[in-house]
């Protein structure tokens, strides 16, 4: 077990531990005081399984210490920031932003299935921090509620970027991690879409025994996000839905706003041509009112230019004619 720090303890002389903040599989949670920084801070202590021998240990702390400073590259307001990745005990400690809040599992735990505009809500967030780590070639491989904080300001945080592979954790992880292949950000989608399904059934729909051609879940919610989760969950990586796409939907689902799943219905002019013949097609009624109200503007105003003209000729003509009797009235005196 770790120290409880009530004995005043430093990790790499620097970060000084003040109380347990969680444990999991991978490690445990602290959060801790950055003494050079004065501020507050969480740190991961990694734990190898004790079914570990030595060099298989030693290759486990290398792979995450990689992960944990790849992790650092990526800033984003949806993902929880990695300071600094720290050695202590011959393990690595990742020091991270502390974000005060709760898992997803958390949630789900506490509150059951969530409304398909607020699991819409989140998955877009998680997506958006997906895609700006991918962009910077670094892949979370362990996509599940625990990885999602939601913080107390509302805000929807993404953590353990890299910490684990995804076959570690079956019940989120995609068929091909799940079978012993290298992921890849397809890999991260199916994650997030079985994350998704959970979030709006309470539970996954996969498991340790799951048949990994079982990729279609029940009904998770509203339609685009239906249509969402199961895009993601194809078993073939190269048919899952584009990240793009999804999160463009999952924004939709979010604000309450449907996919556009038909055309409306149009008559071909072509299909008109045939059965009646051009000089037969009518115009819409709609078309034809307008084109009516246009004309009956036009006359009016044709009408109204008309009788502007004929005033203007009868004033002329009157003005003609004063004219000419003021002269012959001049002429004869």
């Amino acid at each position: 077990m770790s120290e409880v720090p009530g004995t005043v303890r430093l990790i790499a002389e620097r970060y000084r531990l003040v109380s347990l903040l969680g444990e999991d599989g991978g490690g445990v949670l602290w959060l801790a005081r950055d003494e050079v920084l004065t501020r507050d801070v969480a740190i991961k202590e990694v734990r190898a399984p004790k079914s570990l021998g030595p060099a298989d240990t030693r290759r486990l702390y290398e792979h995450l210490e990689n992960a944990a400073r790849a992790a650092g590259r990526v800033s984003h307001r949806n993902v929880v920031a990695v300071h600094d990745v720290a050695t202590e005990g011959g393990r690595p400690w990742i020091v991270m932003e502390l974000v005060r809040g709760l898992t997803l599992a958390d949630v789900l735990e506490a509150e059951g299935p969530l409304p398909p505009r607020r699991a819409a809500h989140i998955g877009a967030e998680v997506l958006a921090a997906l895609r700006v780590a991918h962009a910077a070639g670094v892949l979370h491989r362990d996509v599940k509620p625990s990885s999602v904080l939601i913080a107390n300001d509302g805000r929807v945080m993404v953590t353990d970027f890299g910490t684990l592979t995804a076959r570690d954790s079956p019940a989120f992880g995609a068929p091909e991690t799940v079978g012993g292949r290298d992921p890849g950000p397809d890999s991260d989608l199916w994650s997030l879409g079985a994350l998704l399904h959970a979030a709006t059934q309470g539970r996954s729909a996969f498991g340790a025994d799951r048949d990994p051609a079982a990729t279609h879940p029940s009904r998770g919610g509203a339609d685009v996000l239906e249509t969402v989760v199961t895009g993601l969950l194809h078993r073939n990586p190269s048919d899952r839905m584009d990240a793009a796409e999804a999160e463009h939907l999952l924004r939709l689902a979010s604000s309450g706003g449907a996919a556009r799943t038909d055309a409306p219905a149009t008559a071909s002019p072509s299909t008109d041509s045939r059965r009646t013949g051009p000089e037969h097609v009518r115009e819409p009624a709609a078309a034809s009112a307008r084109a009516g109200t246009v004309v009956a503007e036009t006359t009016g105003q044709d009408d109204d230019s008309r009788r502007a003209t004929t005033v203007l000729a009868v004033g002329v003509a009157l003005l003609l004619l004063f004219l000419v009797a003021l002269v012959w009235a001049l002429a004869g005196a």
